[in-house]
């Protein structure tokens, strides 16, 4: 109560401060005016007199003369006192009221903003008793088990198609067969996740580390520590934390392990930490990453609780032409490839110098030289992608299909059901609009067939190149969840879509 009688003589006085002189001033003025004028009429009273006394004889011309001039002095000095004392001229009042009205109300709405956002004895904080609140709230993060039972009282998990619940419960079988298979346990905890099926994906993650042992990559740690805080609804409890320690451990550089460490920070009061954190993933970053877009999204916010409202996000790398510019590089004549390719296989050809890259950025590169009519280039940089993947027969074998022009598969791969080359070649002549329909209709045809009725390991494989290709990556990515449910006791099919996937960009 102290608190509000304080702000409340507080608001007071700074009202009369700005009201008083602003209703006062013109009554101290006419005082002063008042006074200046009063002393002038004597002066003119006296010269009037010393008029008087020659003409009677009282005073010679010589003193009249002497008395006019120092009165006349007196006189202009009043004269120039009373323009000094003068106030300039008033303001209306219905101006005075409004300016009344103004103050009356930034007063007024300061009170009340600070009701919105103020906290009324609150106390102080000083640096010290910011990181003990910091360092209390980190040690006081619920346990994975915990948070997972909290989330769960609220959480509502998405509606699943009858189809795709029938393909999950065949993945669940192929893994109870073979509990032991890394493949399809990934699969497995993939899904779960994206069914809604929280604590079964990450057991299955955590089955996958288990099975894998010291084989377990970076990513795998990754992933298991990103299970768990979607389990915990949000947030990074310290299994999860345990988790992306274990990826950075293994990689340093694994941007999915750093966001998340960074997030950790930032809810337990740490804003300066994740911001170090993620200032520094972004320049390590391309802009395809998953995690760089909710780091933009809040980095403003961060960097201004972290001391730095002026901070501007670094230019994000790239990872050169995406499939879909490949594909229409393709169909350009030679002397306009130039325009449409140059600066991003040079980008991609510096990155990769620089930083290495996938299999698929080399392959990347490799199609785009092609394309540019670079063969040189593409023998060279061949020579040194195969040195680099020399261990990884998939690898090699995408790497010699770019440099020899067969990857990337145009959207008319040949294939049963589905678009062909022909089909594209006759639609040249076609209106773009009419073209693009007609394809469309093709692709939807063969993607509606794969998910009623499935299909070899092929026909996926043709479905998710046309989609992407026709940069409708959400669909490309919701066909490849179901193809590999319907693939899942199938080895083989299973690696060639997952390859396929590699090769488009839809895993990593």
């Amino acid at each position: 109560m102290l608190f509000w009688i304080l702000i409340a003589v507080i608001l007071v006085l700074v009202a009369l401060i700005f009201l008083l002189p602003l209703w006062r001033q013109r009554d101290e003025a006419d005082e002063s005016d008042t006074t200046e004028r009063h002393d002038m009429q004597v002066y003119r009273d006296q010269l009037a007199e010393v008029d008087r006394d020659l003409a009677r004889g009282i005073l010679s011309p010589d003193e009249a003369e002497r008395a006019r001039i120092e009165i006349s002095r007196k006189l202009l000095e009043a004269d120039r006192a009373a323009r000094a004392a003068s106030a300039p001229p008033r303001a209306p009042k219905a101006a005075r009221l409004a300016i009344s009205v103004v103050i009356l109300a930034c007063l007024g709405g300061a009170a009340g903003l600070y009701l919105d956002l103020g906290a009324d004895g609150y106390a102080d904080q000083p640096i010290n008793a910011r990181l003990a609140l910091a360092d209390q709230s980190y040690l006081g993060r619920p346990h994975q088990d915990q948070a997972e039972a909290d989330f769960a009282k609220k959480y509502r998990k998405p509606q699943v198609d009858a189809q795709f619940s029938a393909l999950m419960d065949r993945l669940r079988d192929a893994v109870a067969a073979r509990p032991n298979d890394p493949a399809g346990l990934r699969l497995l905890a993939r899904n779960e996740i994206n069914v809604g099926n929280l604590h079964a994906g990450v057991a299955a993650q955590e089955k996958l580390i288990a099975v894998l042992g010291d084989k377990a990559t970076a990513e795998d740690a990754a992933s298991l520590g990103e299970y768990r805080v979607i389990a915990a609804g949000g947030l990074v409890t310290p299994e999860a934390e345990a988790a992306f320690g274990k990826a950075v451990t293994l990689d340093k550089s694994n941007g999915r392990a750093r966001y998340y460490i960074g997030l950790m920070m930032a809810q337990n009061g740490r804003p300066d930490r994740t911001f170090r954190i993620w200032d520094a993933l972004l320049r390590d970053s391309t802009r395809q990453d998953d995690w760089v877009q909710p780091v933009l999204d809040n980095m403003p916010t961060v960097a201004w609780l972290a001391g730095q409202p002026d901070y501007q996000p670094p230019e994000l790398g790239t990872l050169g032409p995406s499939l879909a510019d490949l594909i229409a590089a393709e169909k350009l004549p030679q002397d306009q490839r130039a325009s449409a390719l140059s600066d991003k296989v040079n980008a991609l050809q510096t990155q990769l110098a620089n930083r290495g890259g996938s299999a698929e950025d080399w392959a990347t590169l490799l199609a785009g030289l092609r394309l540019l009519d670079q063969s040189e280039q593409v023998t060279a940089i061949l020579s040194e992608a195969r040195g680099v993947f020399a261990k990884a027969p998939e690898a090699l074998t995408l790497l010699d299909q770019a440099a020899e022009g067969k990857w990337p598969f145009d959207v008319a791969a040949a294939g049963q059901k589905g678009p062909s080359a022909e089909d594209v070649r006759n639609a040249q002549d076609m209106t773009p609009e009419d073209r693009q329909k007609m394809i469309q209709g093709m692709v939807d045809g063969l993607v509606e067939r794969l998910e009623t009725e499935g299909g070899d390991a092929s026909e996926w494989d043709r479905g998710l190149r046309a989609l992407m290709t026709l940069n409708q990556t959400d669909r490309a990515a919701d066909l490849y969840a179901k193809a590999q449910t319907a693939l899942a006791d199938d080895p083989a099919a299973l690696a060639h879509i997952t390859a396929t996937a590699k090769q488009i960009g839809l895993a990593q």
